[in-house]
């Protein structure tokens, strides 16, 4: 007696996450999503498994397993002749295999049920292993995937193949890798209804952070046609940042917005032949533009996060998601194709601190987008194909266009990896982050500017920006355990000034950023002078014009492609420390380095000295640059009520007087940011003589200083900091400069207002810091690579002879010891994500 009508075949609306045995973790995966997130409007196309039990009943009764096992038997994963010419002999006996009774009957009828009235409707036909997407082994594209399969000899045909591509092999070494036994892995196929994604856009996105594991964020990738091209890295995409938080709150948090150049795009094959599909150019109009709309952006991140909280209480614990979406350019609904759990952050040891760092510089050969946060060194092997991969030796760097699952035996002998195609969610970039290899992906022109067997060194530590550098130089690794981590009386924040860092620099214990720096998001994200984006097109400087022009070319008014960057940059900082106090200062450029901004000439003044000149809050009511503030002002004003992130405060720079402070903040009411007004505090930089003498006065329009030690010490002192001949001079532990810093706090508590410090000081010196702590400073803000030395300073409590120091210094400067201890408290630990 043959099998019943529907022994092989199972709906997605009747199979759920404890179906994975039968229908392997995708499938089931899509079942649970149609029975438990469909309701909610999430849309899953409809479809139905072959099960696993048609690829076991295809091994008894054609008699191969034995022969399966015989080939298998004495394999070396690291001979890639050897694994080749044994895969390929199991797939072929596979394929040759006649199917099991019934099955072929039963998959015509589903199919049948699935197309309706259209018979010539197109399916996508994806493998699905019983052991595939555990925490720690993703098995992604391990086994096959094919496209617009039309016909029911067609489609029992893919199945077949999907049955064979369980031994690719890719998917042998894999599971040689994580200790599976070959025929203990069966495998099922899932038949999908394709969605029309070859007329609108596809791609992928994560629950994570991908390189930093920053669990706040949701990280989208995007492109023209189907999905494939973005997986196999074929495309450099479009990338997105949404912030949960506030996305839940009902806010429209896009951290980020990246440009991909989107080349080309897969299409269905209408031409006939055996290929389901083939790659397409873009037209130039539509690769300068975003493939998808921002509503379109925010839908896929409330999905997102409505699958990671399913899964999660399904699991009992957080789990990121890694999920597969497409856009039906017919109906332009969007749909989820997959979801599975992301399996490389997930596991990874978050009280352990690894960072880093090269400790010398040399030329950069060439740039992409860096995955993980390592560096790695060697000698370059440049290979275009994949069948000359036996040339790869290990340890060294592997330079190709790009990889798939073919190339990962010689991925995990690599010391770094560097593509030029591809963007963070492409495969070259999954399989780099789960063997921990660094790698640079979309490095254009890489293969052009690297010699074959040159000494390189790839540098995924340096933000999002991953680089190539010739010859082989120094870096060092620290790693820190953070179990137990004691936190001192003194909160302490950080320094921040690239945003492409703030998600992993969030790891580093803190009480917030204490400063993040405008000026560095400008010179980087925008490169433009605002004014210059202000008088487009009617400048002087032509060549300013043009480049523009090219910069802001998706932007018909040119002033919001300042606001957006500027706006950008810093909801991610504020997001990524979230929700803890962010302090933005305002531009603090002087003239000369404004005028260094493409079209800056035209609007800057030239200065005898620059550093006490028309810079910080004296430029910002001055008709030469207000029109430059209100920009600025419209992007704090964005981030904190657009994007939702009212931890993000501001703070004024070089403020000489107190009638400047008012004009100040008269400008910014002017712009919609009222101090007080929905929760806006605004912050002074304490760093003239002026400011300290004057503290209380300041403090009726603050509320709060940050001391900037680097100026107020070249004031007290007379000094220049950028003049060599005197620069011997500049210490900011001169007694002088220490006794000012105290008067300042004293005026500043005596007004009830808080006071902190961000300047370079308390970084460098550890006694610094002491000396803060104990004249009763509210906070210390330091550079990133100092504060688990300092924190560990500071809970270690006074060091030698720093006891009758701070005594004698508090009564040479007639403070009490209770004014000298203000904010003092017990020292707590730090957990895991403090």
């Amino acid at each position: 007696m043959g099998p019943s009508q529907d022994a092989y075949i199972r709906w997605f609306d009747a199979i759920g996450l404890g179906d994975i045995p039968l229908v392997g973790g995708k499938t089931a995966s899509l079942g649970e999503m149609v029975r438990a997130l469909a309701p909610k409007g999430i849309r899953v196309p409809e479809g139905f498994a072959v099960t696993a039990e048609a690829y076991r009943a295809l091994l008894a009764e054609s008699g191969i397993e034995a022969k399966m096992r015989e080939t298998l038997s004495g394999l070396k994963p690291g001979n890639v002749a050897d694994l080749a010419r044994r895969g390929e002999k199991i797939r072929s006996l596979v394929l040759e295999a006649p199917l099991p009774r019934g099955l072929e009957t039963q998959i015509r009828a589903a199919y049948a049920r699935l197309r309706g009235k259209d018979e010539n409707a197109a399916v996508a036909v994806r493998s699905s292993a019983t052991a595939e997407d555990l925490p720690d082994a993703s098995f992604a594209g391990q086994q096959e995937t094919f496209l617009n399969v039309r016909g029911e000899s067609a489609l029992i045909d893919a199945c077949r193949r999907c049955f064979a591509s369980l031994f690719t092999n890719r998917a042998i070494s894999y599971r040689i890798d994580k200790g599976f036994d070959h025929l203990q892995v069966a495998l099922s196929v899932a038949v999908q209804k394709m969605v029309r994604s070859d007329l609108a856009a596809s791609g992928v996105m994560f629950t994570i952070d991908t390189e930093s594991g920053f669990d706040g964020a949701v990280l989208i990738t995007s492109s023209y046609g189907l999905g494939e091209n973005i997986v196999q890295g074929t495309v450099n995409p479009d990338e997105f940042l949404v912030f949960k938080p506030t996305l839940a709150q009902g806010f429209r948090p896009i951290l980020q917005k990246t440009l991909g150049s989107k080349e080309m795009k897969l299409v269905y094959n209408a031409r006939g032949g055996t290929k389901e599909t083939r790659n397409v150019p873009v037209p130039p109009s539509d690769r300068r533009r975003f493939s998808i709309s921002d509503d379109e952006i925010l839908q896929l991140a409330r999905w997102g996060i409505a699958i990671e909280e399913h899964y999660g209480r399904k699991a009992g614990r957080p789990l990121p998601m890694d999920i597969e979406w497409a856009k039906d350019g017919e109906s332009g609904e969007l749909f989820i194709l997959q979801a599975r759990p992301e399996t490389v952050q997930a596991v990874k040891d978050r009280n352990v601190l690894e960072t880093y760092r090269l400790v010398e510089k040399g030329p950069v050969l060439a740039t992409g987008q860096a995955v993980g946060s390592k560096i790695g060194a060697g000698r370059a092997r440049l290979i275009r194909d994949a069948k000359d991969i036996a040339r790869f030796r290990e340890g060294e760097v592997l330079v190709t266009e790009m990889t798939d699952p073919d190339w990962e035996p010689v991925m995990k002998k690599a010391a770094a990896v560097v593509t030029e195609r591809g963007g963070r969610t492409c495969h070259a970039a999954i399989v780099s982050r789960e063997l921990g290899v660094p790698a640079v992906v979309g490095a254009e022109g890489v293969l052009e500017e690297i010699a074959e067997g040159r000494e390189v060194t790839v540098s995924c530590a340096e933000g999002e920006a991953g680089r190539v550098y010739e010859g082989r130089l120094k870096f060092d690794v620290q790693t820190v355990s953070l179990k137990g981590l004691k936190k001192p009386g003194t909160p302490i924040l950080m320094n921040v000034g690239e945003p492409d860092r703030a998600f992993g620099l969030s790891r580093i214990p803190n009480d917030g950023v204490g400063l993040a720096r405008m000026e560095f998001i400008i010179t980087n994200a925008i490169k433009i002078h605002p004014m210059a984006l202000i008088r487009y097109p009617d400048l002087k400087d032509r060549d300013a014009v043009r480049k523009i022009g090219e910069l802001t070319r998706h932007y018909q008014n040119k002033k919001d492609f300042f606001v957006d960057r500027l706006a950008q940059g810093a909801a991610k900082i504020a997001a990524a420390f979230y929700p803890k106090e962010v302090i933005l200062r305002t531009s603090d450029f002087k003239t000369n380095e404004y005028a260094n901004l493409i079209g800056g000439r035209e609007f800057e003044p030239e200065e005898e000295n620059p550093m006490i000149g028309f810079r910080g809050a004296s430029r910002y009511y001055d008709p030469r640059y207000r029109e430059g503030f209100a920009l600025e002002c419209a992007a704090v004003k964005k981030a904190r009520e657009e994007m939702g992130l009212a931890n993000l405060k501001v703070m004024i720079p070089f403020c000489r007087t107190v009638e400047e402070a008012r004009k100040v903040l008269e400008e910014m009411e002017k712009n919609g940011l009222k101090r007080g007004e929905k929760g806006l505090e605004v912050y002074m930089m304490c760093e003239i003589p002026s400011n300290a003498l004057l503290a209380s006065d300041f403090a009726r329009h603050f509320d709060g200083f940050s001391i900037g030690s680097n100026d107020l010490t070249q004031l007290v002192l007379g000094l220049d900091r950028d003049s060599r001949i005197v620069a011997g001079l500049f210490d900011e532990r001169n007694e002088a400069v220490k006794k000012m810093i105290a008067l300042a706090i004293r005026g500043a508590h005596e007004a009830r207002a808080k006071i902190g410090i961000c300047g370079q000081a308390p970084s460098d010196y550890p006694e610094f810091a002491r000396f803060l702590a104990e004249e009763g400073i509210d906070s210390i803000s330091l550079n990133p690579d100092a504060v688990l030395k300092t924190m560990m300073t500071l809970a270690a409590g006074p060091g030698p002879h720093d006891e009758n120091q701070a005594a004698t210094r508090r009564g040479s400067l007639g403070l009490q010891d209770e004014e000298a201890k203000m904010g003092e408290r017990e020292p707590a630990e730090y957990e895991d994500g403090d």
